[in-house]
């Protein structure tokens, strides 16, 4: 079989282009384009030369996995050695994941298969392997925004309690920096309507009315006084809230941002959430 250095070299420096980039976004680690392509085509290089090593099994897997770590190594930029730790876990995980993938179609392809080496890039289509390398980056890609922005509202949650008129009410609330309601003045939190109703359902009359304005527009609601609230081991008393669009089944608060900067310390470093909302 004749193998073209050039072509493999490119092919599997596009492959580890690709998997760097998605380890390094899964660790949410620095990096750079100099560094990325730096690592790639040491990755590269390495799945190049590696076939034309006289290595026994073992041999040829430890050199495979010993290679493997020192990419991650020179793509992430002033990394911890836990973020470098993440980011290599991450590679591993991906590589193993695309090659099983391509394993099963190469088996189906009849690509040749070398003894102590597996299946070669450079022997299959270029066209079948980039086209199900980029399928497998998309889906990682958007699959990564989906858990980090999960794990990030999980962060935002805490347990709150509230009593009034002898009524106690147990429910999760939202740290949102973007709840700056107030009346006269003072701080107003956001319930949903059906928290709302279970406790000021015998409130005749609302303190007042302010302006809420949401995705959906600006509507009037009515504000009510809470006697006591009770959240992240802290406790108020007279807590104003009003009704709005809270619809998530995580949540059914949402606080006021001056509760998160009284209690940013408790509160799970809701302050820095703060700042990188504003980035």
């Amino acid at each position: 079989m004749e193998v073209y250095v050039e072509y493999a070299f490119a092919e599997n420096f596009i492959l580890d282009l690709l998997l760097l980039f998605l380890a390094v976004k899964c660790a949410r680690a620095q990096s750079g384009p100099v560094r990325l392509g730096l690592a790639a085509a040491v990755g590269a290089a390495e799945a190049v030369v590696f076939p034309l090593l006289p290595l026994p099994v073992w041999a040829a897997y430890a050199v495979k996995f010993s290679g493997g770590a020192i990419l991650p190594l020179l793509a992430v930029k002033k990394g911890t050695v836990k973020t470098y730790c993440f980011a290599l876990l991450a590679f591993f995980a991906l590589t193993f994941a695309l090659g099983g993938a391509l394993t099963a179609i190469y088996s189906f392809s009849n690509i040749p298969y070398a003894e102590g080496q597996g299946y070669l890039v450079e022997s299959a289509p270029i066209g079948l392997v980039l086209g199900l390398a980029g399928l497998f980056g998309v889906c990682v890609f958007y699959l990564s925004r989906i858990f980090y922005r999960y794990r990030k509202l999980k962060s935002c949650l805490f347990s709150a309690e509230l009593l009034h008129d002898g009524k106690k009410l147990s429910l999760s609330a939202l740290a949102d920096t973007g709840n700056g309601l107030t009346f006269h003045g003072r701080p107003v939190n956001v319930l949903s309507p059906a928290a709302a109703l279970l406790l000021f359902r015998d409130e005749k009359v609302p303190l007042g009315r302010i302006a809420v304005t949401t995705v959906n527009g600006t509507k009037e609601s009515p504000v009510f006084a809470c006697h006591e609230m009770k959240i992240d081991g802290r406790t108020y008393e007279n807590v104003l809230f009003t009704t709005g669009d809270v619809r998530s089944k995580e949540y059914q608060m949402v606080l006021h941002t001056s509760y998160l900067e009284e209690g940013h310390e408790t509160l799970g470093g809701t302050a820095k959430l703060a700042a990188e909302d504003k980035k």
